[in-house]
């Protein structure tokens, strides 16, 4: 759990200049967070990782001089507790699965708004695993895709299940929010989708993790799936 005394260091590697700006400024915007190193390399970062590690890792994959899973894999063999978070573009599931094995506790991607990284950086803090809406719904498809079939035309009867004592009660349009976060859409394409402000759907989205208990838009998608407030059917 995070500790409100305590200012919680975090080491930025993103070789894009304007992009690592960016986010360290999004990051240094939080009274809890300080981003007093930033490099562009993957050499330079294990170099830090060495010196004085961090306490949270903010890494994009595609390095120019190596890839970021390689700078995970030596802070997860550093420390246990290390948070370590991925920011890239790269939201397939081999960049994913790898960088998840080799110890992130965290992946956003890019498209995403910046102003959110500082809170994800706290959720991770407190024990949850930030993930983009539209990599979480991928991991749901790939469990689904795996689950054992039955034969063509053999069927099971299966147990009845007993439905939920208290399902949240989520409006018309937190309903209409949490449906367009499922399918991956980053909040400000949601704003524009739903002729709504970004303060206003900042709001809901608040409504919504509260109603439901989460800290994170990926536990908000599990949740939401899990209790058949949504439908992830791309057929739809």
């Amino acid at each position: 759990m995070v500790n409100s005394s305590k200012v919680y260091t975090v080491l930025l590697v993103e070789d894009d200049g304007p992009t690592r700006e960016r986010l360290a400024k999004a990051v240094n915007k939080h009274d809890q967070l300080q981003v007093p190193w930033q490099f562009a390399t993957l050499k330079e970062g294990l170099n830090q990782l060495e010196n004085t590690p961090p306490d949270v890792v903010l890494t994009d994959l595609g390095l120019p001089d190596g890839h970021g899973i390689d700078l995970i894999r030596r802070a997860r063999q550093l420390s246990e507790t290390m948070e370590i978070m991925v920011i890239s573009v790269f939201g397939d599931e081999r960049n994913v699965v790898s960088a998840i094995e080799a110890g992130a506790t965290g992946y956003l991607l890019k498209d995403g708004p910046a102003d959110y990284i500082g809170e994800s950086i706290i959720d991770m803090l407190n024990g949850s695993s930030p993930i983009s809406a539209s990599i979480a719904r991928h991991i749901l498809k790939c469990f689904r895709h795996d689950a054992p079939h039955l034969p063509e035309g053999k069927e099971t009867k299966q147990p009845e299940k007993t439905p939920p004592a208290d399902i949240p009660k989520l409006t018309k349009r937190e309903t209409d929010v949490l449906e367009y976060i499922t399918r991956g859409f980053t909040f400000n394409e949601v704003a524009g989708i739903l002729n709504l402000s970004p303060h206003t759907v900042t709001s809901h989205i608040k409504h919504i993790y509260r109603k439901l208990e989460v800290k994170s838009r990926s536990e908000a998608v599990f949740e939401a799936v899990q209790l058949g407030l949504v439908d992830i059917r791309t057929d739809k």
